[in-house]
């Protein structure tokens, strides 16, 4: 960690504007949150600032406006929610900007919070746009990045904003992120595997790259190994492949036997020709499925073969799921390595995005050693890219 955080800075009596990530799911219906884990990630921080008497101003975006303002994405909900956790007022604005926004950022005493409306009701926002940046700047004396989730996007309150207020530090969620996710990077105790699952070959080819030389195991599971079978001359049916990857695939695979990794794919597979949870399917081995059938899930003796491999690992890192986990029947291979990681004697890291969401649902989460909740930027950090959230704040030095 070579950024400041905010213990390294006085905060007592300064506002403080903190970029925080608060695109929960909501019932758009009944504006209820249907899961607040990103709410209460951030409680660290927020607490920290309140007990540390600084005037709180947080901001956020929520789901996809058009770079208007549209009611079924205001943050009011999410204020009252964060209200109900923190035991005290959270007050709101009707924008993030101008008159009434700055009216409200010079009336907080020390210890109390404001939430500014959806950043993203101004296009400007997504465009990190000098003069949005420099009005959201004005309302606060510091800056505070704790949105790791949104760390890989060049936008207005994740970079712009930097330039016009210093110093621009840490939160704790997003120190605790960079150091679990680089500790994979940087000094990963061994045997250390990495799972795969997911759509697409292509979300992950350059974290598979930069994990050659650190890790031991690779385990493919998922819709992406259709196209390691493919590459390999299996018959994958109707299986939903990238066929411009293919070629990748097969690179992949030469390249971990160079680098002395076991690359280990499905030894059965779950197939059906009706992906709905009406649909009738069957296991079949992997030199077995039919022309006009769909790869869903790993089957049985993947799930053992995946275990064993697991079970002598120090340090399993997965991201993706095995199967459709939306489909009770397609979900078994998912929710069994959910549940083998929640007992393994390992570090045991979930790289954010739909396989948080999973954990969560299946409430396996505190049995983890650490979940991101950063899908994308997490990918992209582990993939060796530079973070243009984290490369905006202030250096230690």
């Amino acid at each position: 960690m070579d950024k400041l955080t905010i213990r390294d800075i006085d905060v007592k009596d300064k506002r403080v504007l903190v970029r925080v990530d608060f695109n929960v799911p909501m019932n758009e219906e009944t504006g209820v949150i249907t899961d607040d884990s990103r709410i209460r990630a951030a409680l660290p921080t927020i607490q920290y600032l309140i007990d540390h008497k600084a005037k709180v101003i947080l901001c956020s975006h929520l789901g996809r406006p058009k770079g208007a303002p549209e009611d079924k994405f205001r943050l009011a909900p999410v204020a009252k929610r964060l209200s109900e956790l923190l035991g005290k007022p959270v007050a709101t604005t009707r924008d993030c900007i101008g008159p009434e926004a700055e009216a409200a950022a010079k009336a907080l005493k020390s210890g109390d919070v404001l939430m500014l409306e959806n950043l993203r009701f101004h296009a400007e926002e997504e465009k990190n746009g000098p003069d949005f940046s420099k009005a959201l700047a004005s309302l606060a004396e510091v800056y505070v990045n704790d949105a790791f989730g949104t760390a890989h996007r060049a936008h207005a309150s994740i970079v712009g904003v930097t330039k016009y207020l210093q110093p621009a530090v840490c939160g704790f969620l997003l120190e605790k992120e960079l150091v679990n996710l680089g500790g994979i990077l940087t000094n990963p105790v061994h045997p250390f595997a990495a799972l795969f699952g997911g759509a697409k070959v292509s979300d992950k080819v350059a974290l598979i790259e930069n994990i050659l030389g650190k890790v031991n195991f690779i385990l493919v599971g998922g819709g992406m190994a259709a196209t390691f079978l493919k590459s390999e001359g299996y018959e994958v049916g109707q299986s939903l492949i990238e066929a411009d990857r293919i070629q990748t695939a097969a690179d992949l695979i030469t390249k971990t036997k160079a680098n002395n990794i076991s690359l280990i794919l499905p030894l059965d597979v779950v197939i059906t020709n009706d992906v709905s949870d009406k649909g009738s399917y069957q296991v079949v081995t992997i030199d077995k499925v039919p022309k006009d059938m769909k790869i869903v899930d790993i089957g049985p003796k993947t799930v053992e073969s995946f275990t064993a491999t697991l079970k002598k690992c120090k340090t399993v890192f997965w991201n993706g799921p095995m199967g459709v986990y939306e489909i009770p029947q397609f979900a078994k291979g998912s929710i069994a390595m959910a549940q083998l990681l929640a007992g393994l004697k390992a570090s045991t890291v979930i790289g954010g995005g739909s396989t948080a969401d999973m954990v969560y649902d299946m409430k396996l989460a505190d049995k983890m050693t650490f979940v991101s909740t950063g899908g994308g930027a997490s990918m992209s950090f582990l993939s060796g890219e530079v973070l243009p959230g984290v490369e905006a704040l202030t250096n230690k030095k």
